[in-house]
């Protein structure tokens, strides 16, 4: 069967850039087993199906899958896959006006609104659909940074510590202290998955372009994503981090996350954050897409 799919660069508003993400969109007679070699074949760090929503008043069902595993929830896929939707089903209206689009993940609904003006990229954000938790406790600096190809000293930064957090999908959060030694951070493979589990999250606060918070790089190798230029169910989680190692008022408060660039694919996430009496109540992540390639897939 022959089967139309597009290919969308996510959290980027220049090529090349962003976060590749497959999206196939005729997923008739596909089970899981086939839907996990496609992402196999297409081997980005996500790819998607776009399916009917179970609940009819919801836009569209999505499954995700990296090359080796399916996802309960992904950032730059929601992101790539409201803008596909909203642009292929009403992107007259689009043009005029943002769109909000509810898409059913594992995880559960989640709220999108799509934008697309005029000379201007698409862009789209969605509200966390599960609000970050901590888990557990990070192994100590010295095996990480062993797994890491780093110095323990080149671990840790102001108040920021290791930590473990999920806002769906589980992230081992390293702060490293500088642009230089997250830029040598490699994964000792042999020491990966014992020490660190499926990924990890390295940030520092230095950054390479003004205006931005954060530089982050992201390494899943047991997932089959040697390094991923954007991850957003990694930010996702970051929002609980910030909200316990920083100083973070009342009210509504954005962070620019730049990743990528030690890949030649600079990536932008917007993360907002909204306190109330020092505690997160709400996030949300965004930021641009392209449209880069489409084709179909003989099945």
């Amino acid at each position: 069967m022959r089967r139309k799919y597009y290919v969308l660069d996510v959290f980027t508003d220049r090529a090349p850039g962003g976060n590749p993400l497959a999206a196939v969109i005729d997923c008739d007679g596909l089970d899981t087993e086939a839907m996990q070699k496609i992402a196999a074949d297409f081997n980005l760090s996500e790819t998607i199906f776009v399916l009917a929503p179970r609940d009819p008043v919801n836009t569209a069902r999505l499954r995700i899958f990296t090359p080796r595993a399916e996802l309960p929830f992904a950032g730059h896929p929601t992101v790539g896959g409201a803008v596909l939707i909203a642009e292929l089903r009403a992107a007259a209206l689009l043009r005029a006006q943002d769109l909000r689009i509810v898409l059913e993940e594992n995880i559960g609904e989640i709220v999108c609104s799509v934008s697309h003006r005029p000379n201007r990229v698409h862009r789209a954000h969605f509200i966390l659909p599960k609000l970050p938790t901590r888990l557990g406790v990070p192994p100590d600096k010295a095996r990480l940074a062993a797994a890491l190809s780093l110095s323990p000293e080149d671990i840790g930064f102001d108040r920021h510590e290791p930590s473990i957090y999920t806002a769906g999908v589980p992230f081992t959060f390293v702060p490293i202290a500088n642009l230089a030694a997250i830029a040598s951070a490699k994964p000792h493979v042999e020491l990966f998955a014992d020490s660190i589990g499926n990924a990890a999250y390295l940030y520092t606060r230095e950054c390479t372009e003004g205006g931005h918070d954060f530089h982050a790089r992201m390494f899943a190798p047991q997932l089959g994503v040697a390094e991923d230029p954007a991850t957003g169910s990694a930010a996702a989680a970051f929002a609980g981090l910030l909200t316990a190692f920083e100083k973070i008022a009342d009210g509504s408060h954005a962070f620019a996350i730049e990743q990528g660039y030690e890949m030649g694919r600079p990536s932008l996430i917007a993360l907002t954050l909204d306190v109330e009496k020092s505690v997160l109540v709400e996030a949300s992540i965004g930021g641009g897409v392209l449209f880069s390639a489409q084709g179909t897939l003989d099945t």
